[in-house]
């Protein structure tokens, strides 16, 4: 199989609604599956305890399953079928809303870099001594030194970065998994106890206290970008009966490996113990060393393992999420200069002004928590409200869509109107709970971090949110440009990994 970039988001003429179809449905699976199952999110789901069974199940149902097939609809709906969720909420509240649903979509991205960064430096202190990572300025140094050197390797435009992302994918994230899967059951079937309570009162949360639903923000971002595969739709066979299965079938799977994930860290490290970048080699650490004292050298490997397999994924979407930017830069909202690319079809300025963006939040969130924990907490949760702001304009171009049954498209949200309503009520409904409980301070944290929290939580959020309406108002209202063709660029078909923060509307397959 081999599904190109359009960087439109329109098929290929050969395929989907313009020809043959040509993903199965265990193949429209496997890439919508790429695009959620991780394990970055386990230490801060393992916090929840068994609350994590909970979040995962209300997550999974009343808002990845809305996404999924609301934005499925919207993906074939008569004038939303290129560009993205640029087009789909362009189409339905005008292009103000449509530049800040898609600015919203690249924005986040740049926060999840710095996230991405920390889990390296996280995992590699349990192979290498690095303690004067305690010192923020110093961890702030390495952050920019790692950001900034795959940024200039890939401006290059590396001909090899799809085999190297492969590579590291599977040494990096599926091999660990499975490891770490492997022995947690050992350590069960020899009678060993776990941190968690199986009783049957922990398993709901305590309403009546905010801050223990404030992790439910960890539990959106465990599905976030499932929104990205709806590309595909028209390329799929009997999309109207496959596409709902796949669905399903896609939030059971998250569920699961999650749930597993989460209760593998929560049964070995105990709760107040859980570092949220590292969380994951803790419980590596604790179990190999269960087995047997001896083998240091085995939880120094994994740790670089899981170093490695990070490092490339973020090798390969230095410059992918640029392109929903740069879809914009064609529309004239962004200055011409943005549409320049070198030889190797990299859009060097985007990148470049990508690049002094995450140099600016790696300095505030670094800098300005006092703490690792609270730094990867308040970027964590940075990037969840930010990817909300445009899932929740999502669901609102969502309700107009449903008004205007003059639009034809090709899949329908099953259920006919009644069965729209309540998945597009249920998803913009979570999605606004999840929003507004970003911003109370988790229990994890103590009440003078709670204010820093706070303050750099919601100074943060107000600038992001604020900005595309503002570089519209001031620029792209003036240069929009009527009617115009995305130009295609081949680079972005090299770039097939997707990360949870960094979700955007891309391509991936496999040659």
């Amino acid at each position: 199989m081999d599904i190109k970039d359009n960087t439109g988001g329109s098929p290929p003429a050969s395929v989907g609604s313009r020809g043959k179809p040509t993903i199965s449905l265990f193949g429209f699976f496997a890439i919508t599956a790429a695009m959620v199952v991780s394990v970055y999110e386990y230490p801060s789901l393992a916090v929840s305890g068994l609350h994590l069974i909970f979040f995962l199940l209300l997550g999974g149902f009343l808002w990845c399953l809305p996404v999924g097939l609301c934005s499925a609809e919207m993906a074939t709906a008569d004038g939303c079928r290129d560009g993205g969720i640029f087009s789909w909420v362009s189409a339905m509240l005008g292009e103000r809303f449509g530049f800040a649903a898609i600015f919203f979509q690249w924005f986040q991205v740049t926060v999840g870099f710095i996230t991405m960064i920390y889990f390296i430096l996280g995992v590699l202190s349990f192979a290498f001594p690095f303690s004067a990572l305690n010192i923020p300025w110093i961890k702030l140094i390495v952050v920019l030194i790692i950001f900034w050197g795959i940024t200039f390797l890939q401006m290059s435009g590396i001909k090899a970065t799809e085999k190297l992302a492969k590579f590291t994918f599977i040494i990096g994230v599926a091999i660990p998994v499975f490891v770490l899967f492997l022995l947690i059951v050992v350590y069960i079937a020899a009678g060993n106890p776990l941190n968690v309570n199986f009783a049957s009162h922990a398993f709901l949360p305590d309403f009546r206290q905010i801050s223990t639903l404030v992790v439910f923000v960890a539990f959106i971002l465990a599905f976030m970008g499932i929104e990205a595969s709806s590309s595909y739709i028209n390329d799929l066979e009997n999309p109207n009966r496959n596409y709902p299965i796949v669905m399903i079938l896609l939030v059971v799977l998250s569920i699961v490996l999650n749930a597993i994930g989460g209760l593998s860290v929560a049964g070995i490290v105990p709760a107040d113990q859980i570092n949220l970048s590292s969380g994951v080699m803790q419980a590596f650490s604790a179990l190999i060393l269960h087995f047997n004292s001896g083998l240091g050298a085995a939880v120094k490997i994994i740790a670089v393992m899981l170093a490695i397999g990070v490092l490339g994924e973020l090798s390969g979407w230095i410059v992918g999420p640029v392109r929903s930017m740069y879809m914009a830069a064609q529309k004239g909202l962004l200055p011409k200069a943005f549409t320049r690319t070198n030889q190797k079809n990299v859009p060097t300025l985007l990148v470049l002004a990508q690049g002094i963006v995450v140099t600016i939040w790696a300095t505030v969130l670094t800098l300005g928590g006092d703490g690792n924990n609270l730094s990867f907490l308040i970027t964590i949760t940075l990037t969840v409200v930010i990817y909300l702001a445009m899932y929740i304009l999502m669901f609102v171009s969502y309700f107009v869509l449903i008004k205007r049954s003059e639009l034809h498209r090709s899949y329908q949200v099953p259920g006919g109107k009644p069965g729209k309503y309540i998945f597009a009520i249920s998803g913009l409904a979570t999605s606004l709970l999840a929003f507004i409980i970003s911003f109370f301070p988790p229990s994890s944290i103590t009440a003078g971090s709670g204010n820093s929290y706070i303050i750099i939580l919601g100074l943060s959020s107000a600038v992001t949110l604020l900005g595309p309406f503002a570089i519209y108002s001031l620029y792209g209202k003036k240069h929009s440009a009527p009617g115009f063709e995305y130009k295609h660029l081949k680079h972005y078909e090299q770039n097939r990994f997707i990360r949870p923060w960094a979700r955007g509307e891309h391509r991936i397959g496999n040659r």
